[in-house]
């Protein structure tokens, strides 16, 4: 895929979230955002695999059990499993209609949260050392919203862990952001660089999840 150039995110891209609808919103994301998605999974597939040391697989959202509410967000997944990524500590790059985010991810269907909670606890100043202060921390995969960890004390940090050892629906997402407006999005070589250097900068977070 080296000779393939990816080509960025533009204004129409983000549009799509504004699209009053269901199906006329699927139709668009479908037809202007999956393809992006799905092109970039494959392109970062193998580097995620050599970081890793294990085989990653490529899932692109389908939104496939919406029956009302158009999606407020899409996202392509990469984790070690070929079925599914839902139950796993993962890597995305998706987008909401405000920016594009790159993050490590554990969602509540994962029992490896308890391992990452833990981890926190165990790892904080390692984490604090790792994680650079332009990264956010959310722990609500489908809310927009997050903090920066230069925003973040730790005792902050401490009870993302503490909430996902002990709350069963608890998940975490950590990464970057990336406003709609900003150019990188639209150098589409700069930003594949920029995912594979946000994914090295998360691996540790990773490893922690499996420790």
């Amino acid at each position: 895929m080296n000779s393939t150039v990816f080509p960025g995110f533009d204004t129409r891209d983000f549009e799509v979230f504004s699209i009053d609808g269901l199906e006329p919103r699927m139709e668009a994301l479908i037809e202007r955002v999956r393809p992006k998605l799905t092109m970039l999974g494959e392109m970062i597939q193998s580097h995620l695999s050599a970081l890793s040391g294990e085989e990653m697989y490529v899932h692109v959202a389908k939104h496939a059990r919406r029956t009302v509410n158009p999606p407020k967000d899409t996202w392509v997944a990469w984790a070690a499993n070929k079925r599914g990524y839902k139950a796993l500590p993962h890597f995305e790059v998706g987008m909401f209609g405000s920016h594009v985010f790159v993050v490590f991810a554990i969602i509540y269907e994962s029992p490896r949260k308890v391992d990452f909670g833990k981890a926190i606890a165990e790892h904080l100043q390692e984490i604090k050392k790792t994680v650079p202060d332009h990264f956010y921390w959310s722990t609500d995969h489908m809310s927009p919203q997050g903090t920066l960890q230069s925003d973040m004390d730790d005792q902050q940090l401490l009870a993302i862990g503490t909430k996902l050892q002990n709350i069963k629906k608890s998940e975490v997402v950590c990464g970057l952001r990336i406003a709609k407006d900003d150019p990188l999005l639209g150098d589409g070589d700069a930003f594949v660089q920029k995912v594979e250097q946000t994914f090295e900068q998360l691996l540790p977070l990773y490893k922690m999840a499996f420790a």
